[in-house]
């Protein structure tokens, strides 16, 4: 009886079964990846260590937590952030590319730059939302689906101000053992960070239903909004809108 019913099923068919079991497969670790960037979601309490806020220019954070997409998303809903862009940080210029950065092998995190008012949300602030809602800084050379140095967690800082902000505030955060592993968020000197193309900038505001956004971001957004309700903001800053 099987084997009459296989021989009745074309080629096609067997061909559009094994993509629909490959597209559950590709789902149900995306489900599983957004489930764990939700339950990992937590208020980590403020840097003990931090510059403070104060009128003035503005001022530049570098993070790298997996995909850029994501990171870009999140930092977009922060009040006080003017601007936030994809990018590459890390490595070389003539390696800067996407599909070179992709194999792992130019030294680059995929990376956004966050430009913020100081007078309205401090670095450390920034940090807090970071490792809090943004990524999660217990994962080595990976985040979700995503696995490569290049999808490391790294903080690079741009001045001793930061550094020492940055450093202070992992040790705290070790210290009180509010993750279930230790943090392997490298700390590195900015050499540049060089913007990533254009299709990849404000890519979770202009593509809400592309699957990989609905699985591994949006919770992101979503845990921005309900755990830190007062740094939230509805519409995001877009590079669109602030080239």
């Amino acid at each position: 009886m099987l084997a009459a019913t296989r021989a009745r099923i074309s080629h096609p068919t067997l061909y559009a079964i094994g993509a629909m079991l490959v597209l559950a497969g590709v789902l149900a670790m995306l489900w599983q990846s957004a489930s764990r960037a939700d339950e990992g979601a937590v208020v980590l309490p403020a840097p003990a260590v931090d510059n403070p806020k104060a009128a003035g220019d503005l001022q530049t954070a570098v993070l790298a937590g997996g995909c850029f997409w994501g990171m870009q998303g999140v930092f977009q809903h922060v009040k006080g952030v003017t601007q936030v862009l994809s990018g590459y940080s890390g490595g070389e210029k003539g390696t800067a590319i996407y599909e070179v950065v992709s194999t792992g092998t130019t030294g680059h995190a995929e990376s956004v730059q966050i430009k913020f008012d100081p007078a309205q949300v401090s670095y450390g602030e920034i940090l807090r939302i970071y490792f809090s809602v943004a990524h999660d800084p217990t994962e080595l050379n990976r985040q979700g689906p995503d696995e490569g140095t290049q999808y490391r967690s790294a903080i690079f800082y741009g001045d001793d101000a930061q550094k020492r902000v940055a450093e202070a505030y992992i040790a705290q955060l070790d210290h009180a053992g509010v993750f279930g592993g230790p943090i392997v968020t490298r700390v590195d000197p900015l050499k540049a960070f060089y913007p990533a193309e254009g299709y990849h900038q404000d890519f979770l505001v202009l593509h809400p239903d592309y699957p990989y956004i609905v699985f591994n971001d949006l919770p992101k957004v979503a845990n921005l909004k309900r755990l830190f309700p007062d740094e939230y903001r509805d519409q995001p800053v877009t590079v669109a809108a602030n080239p």
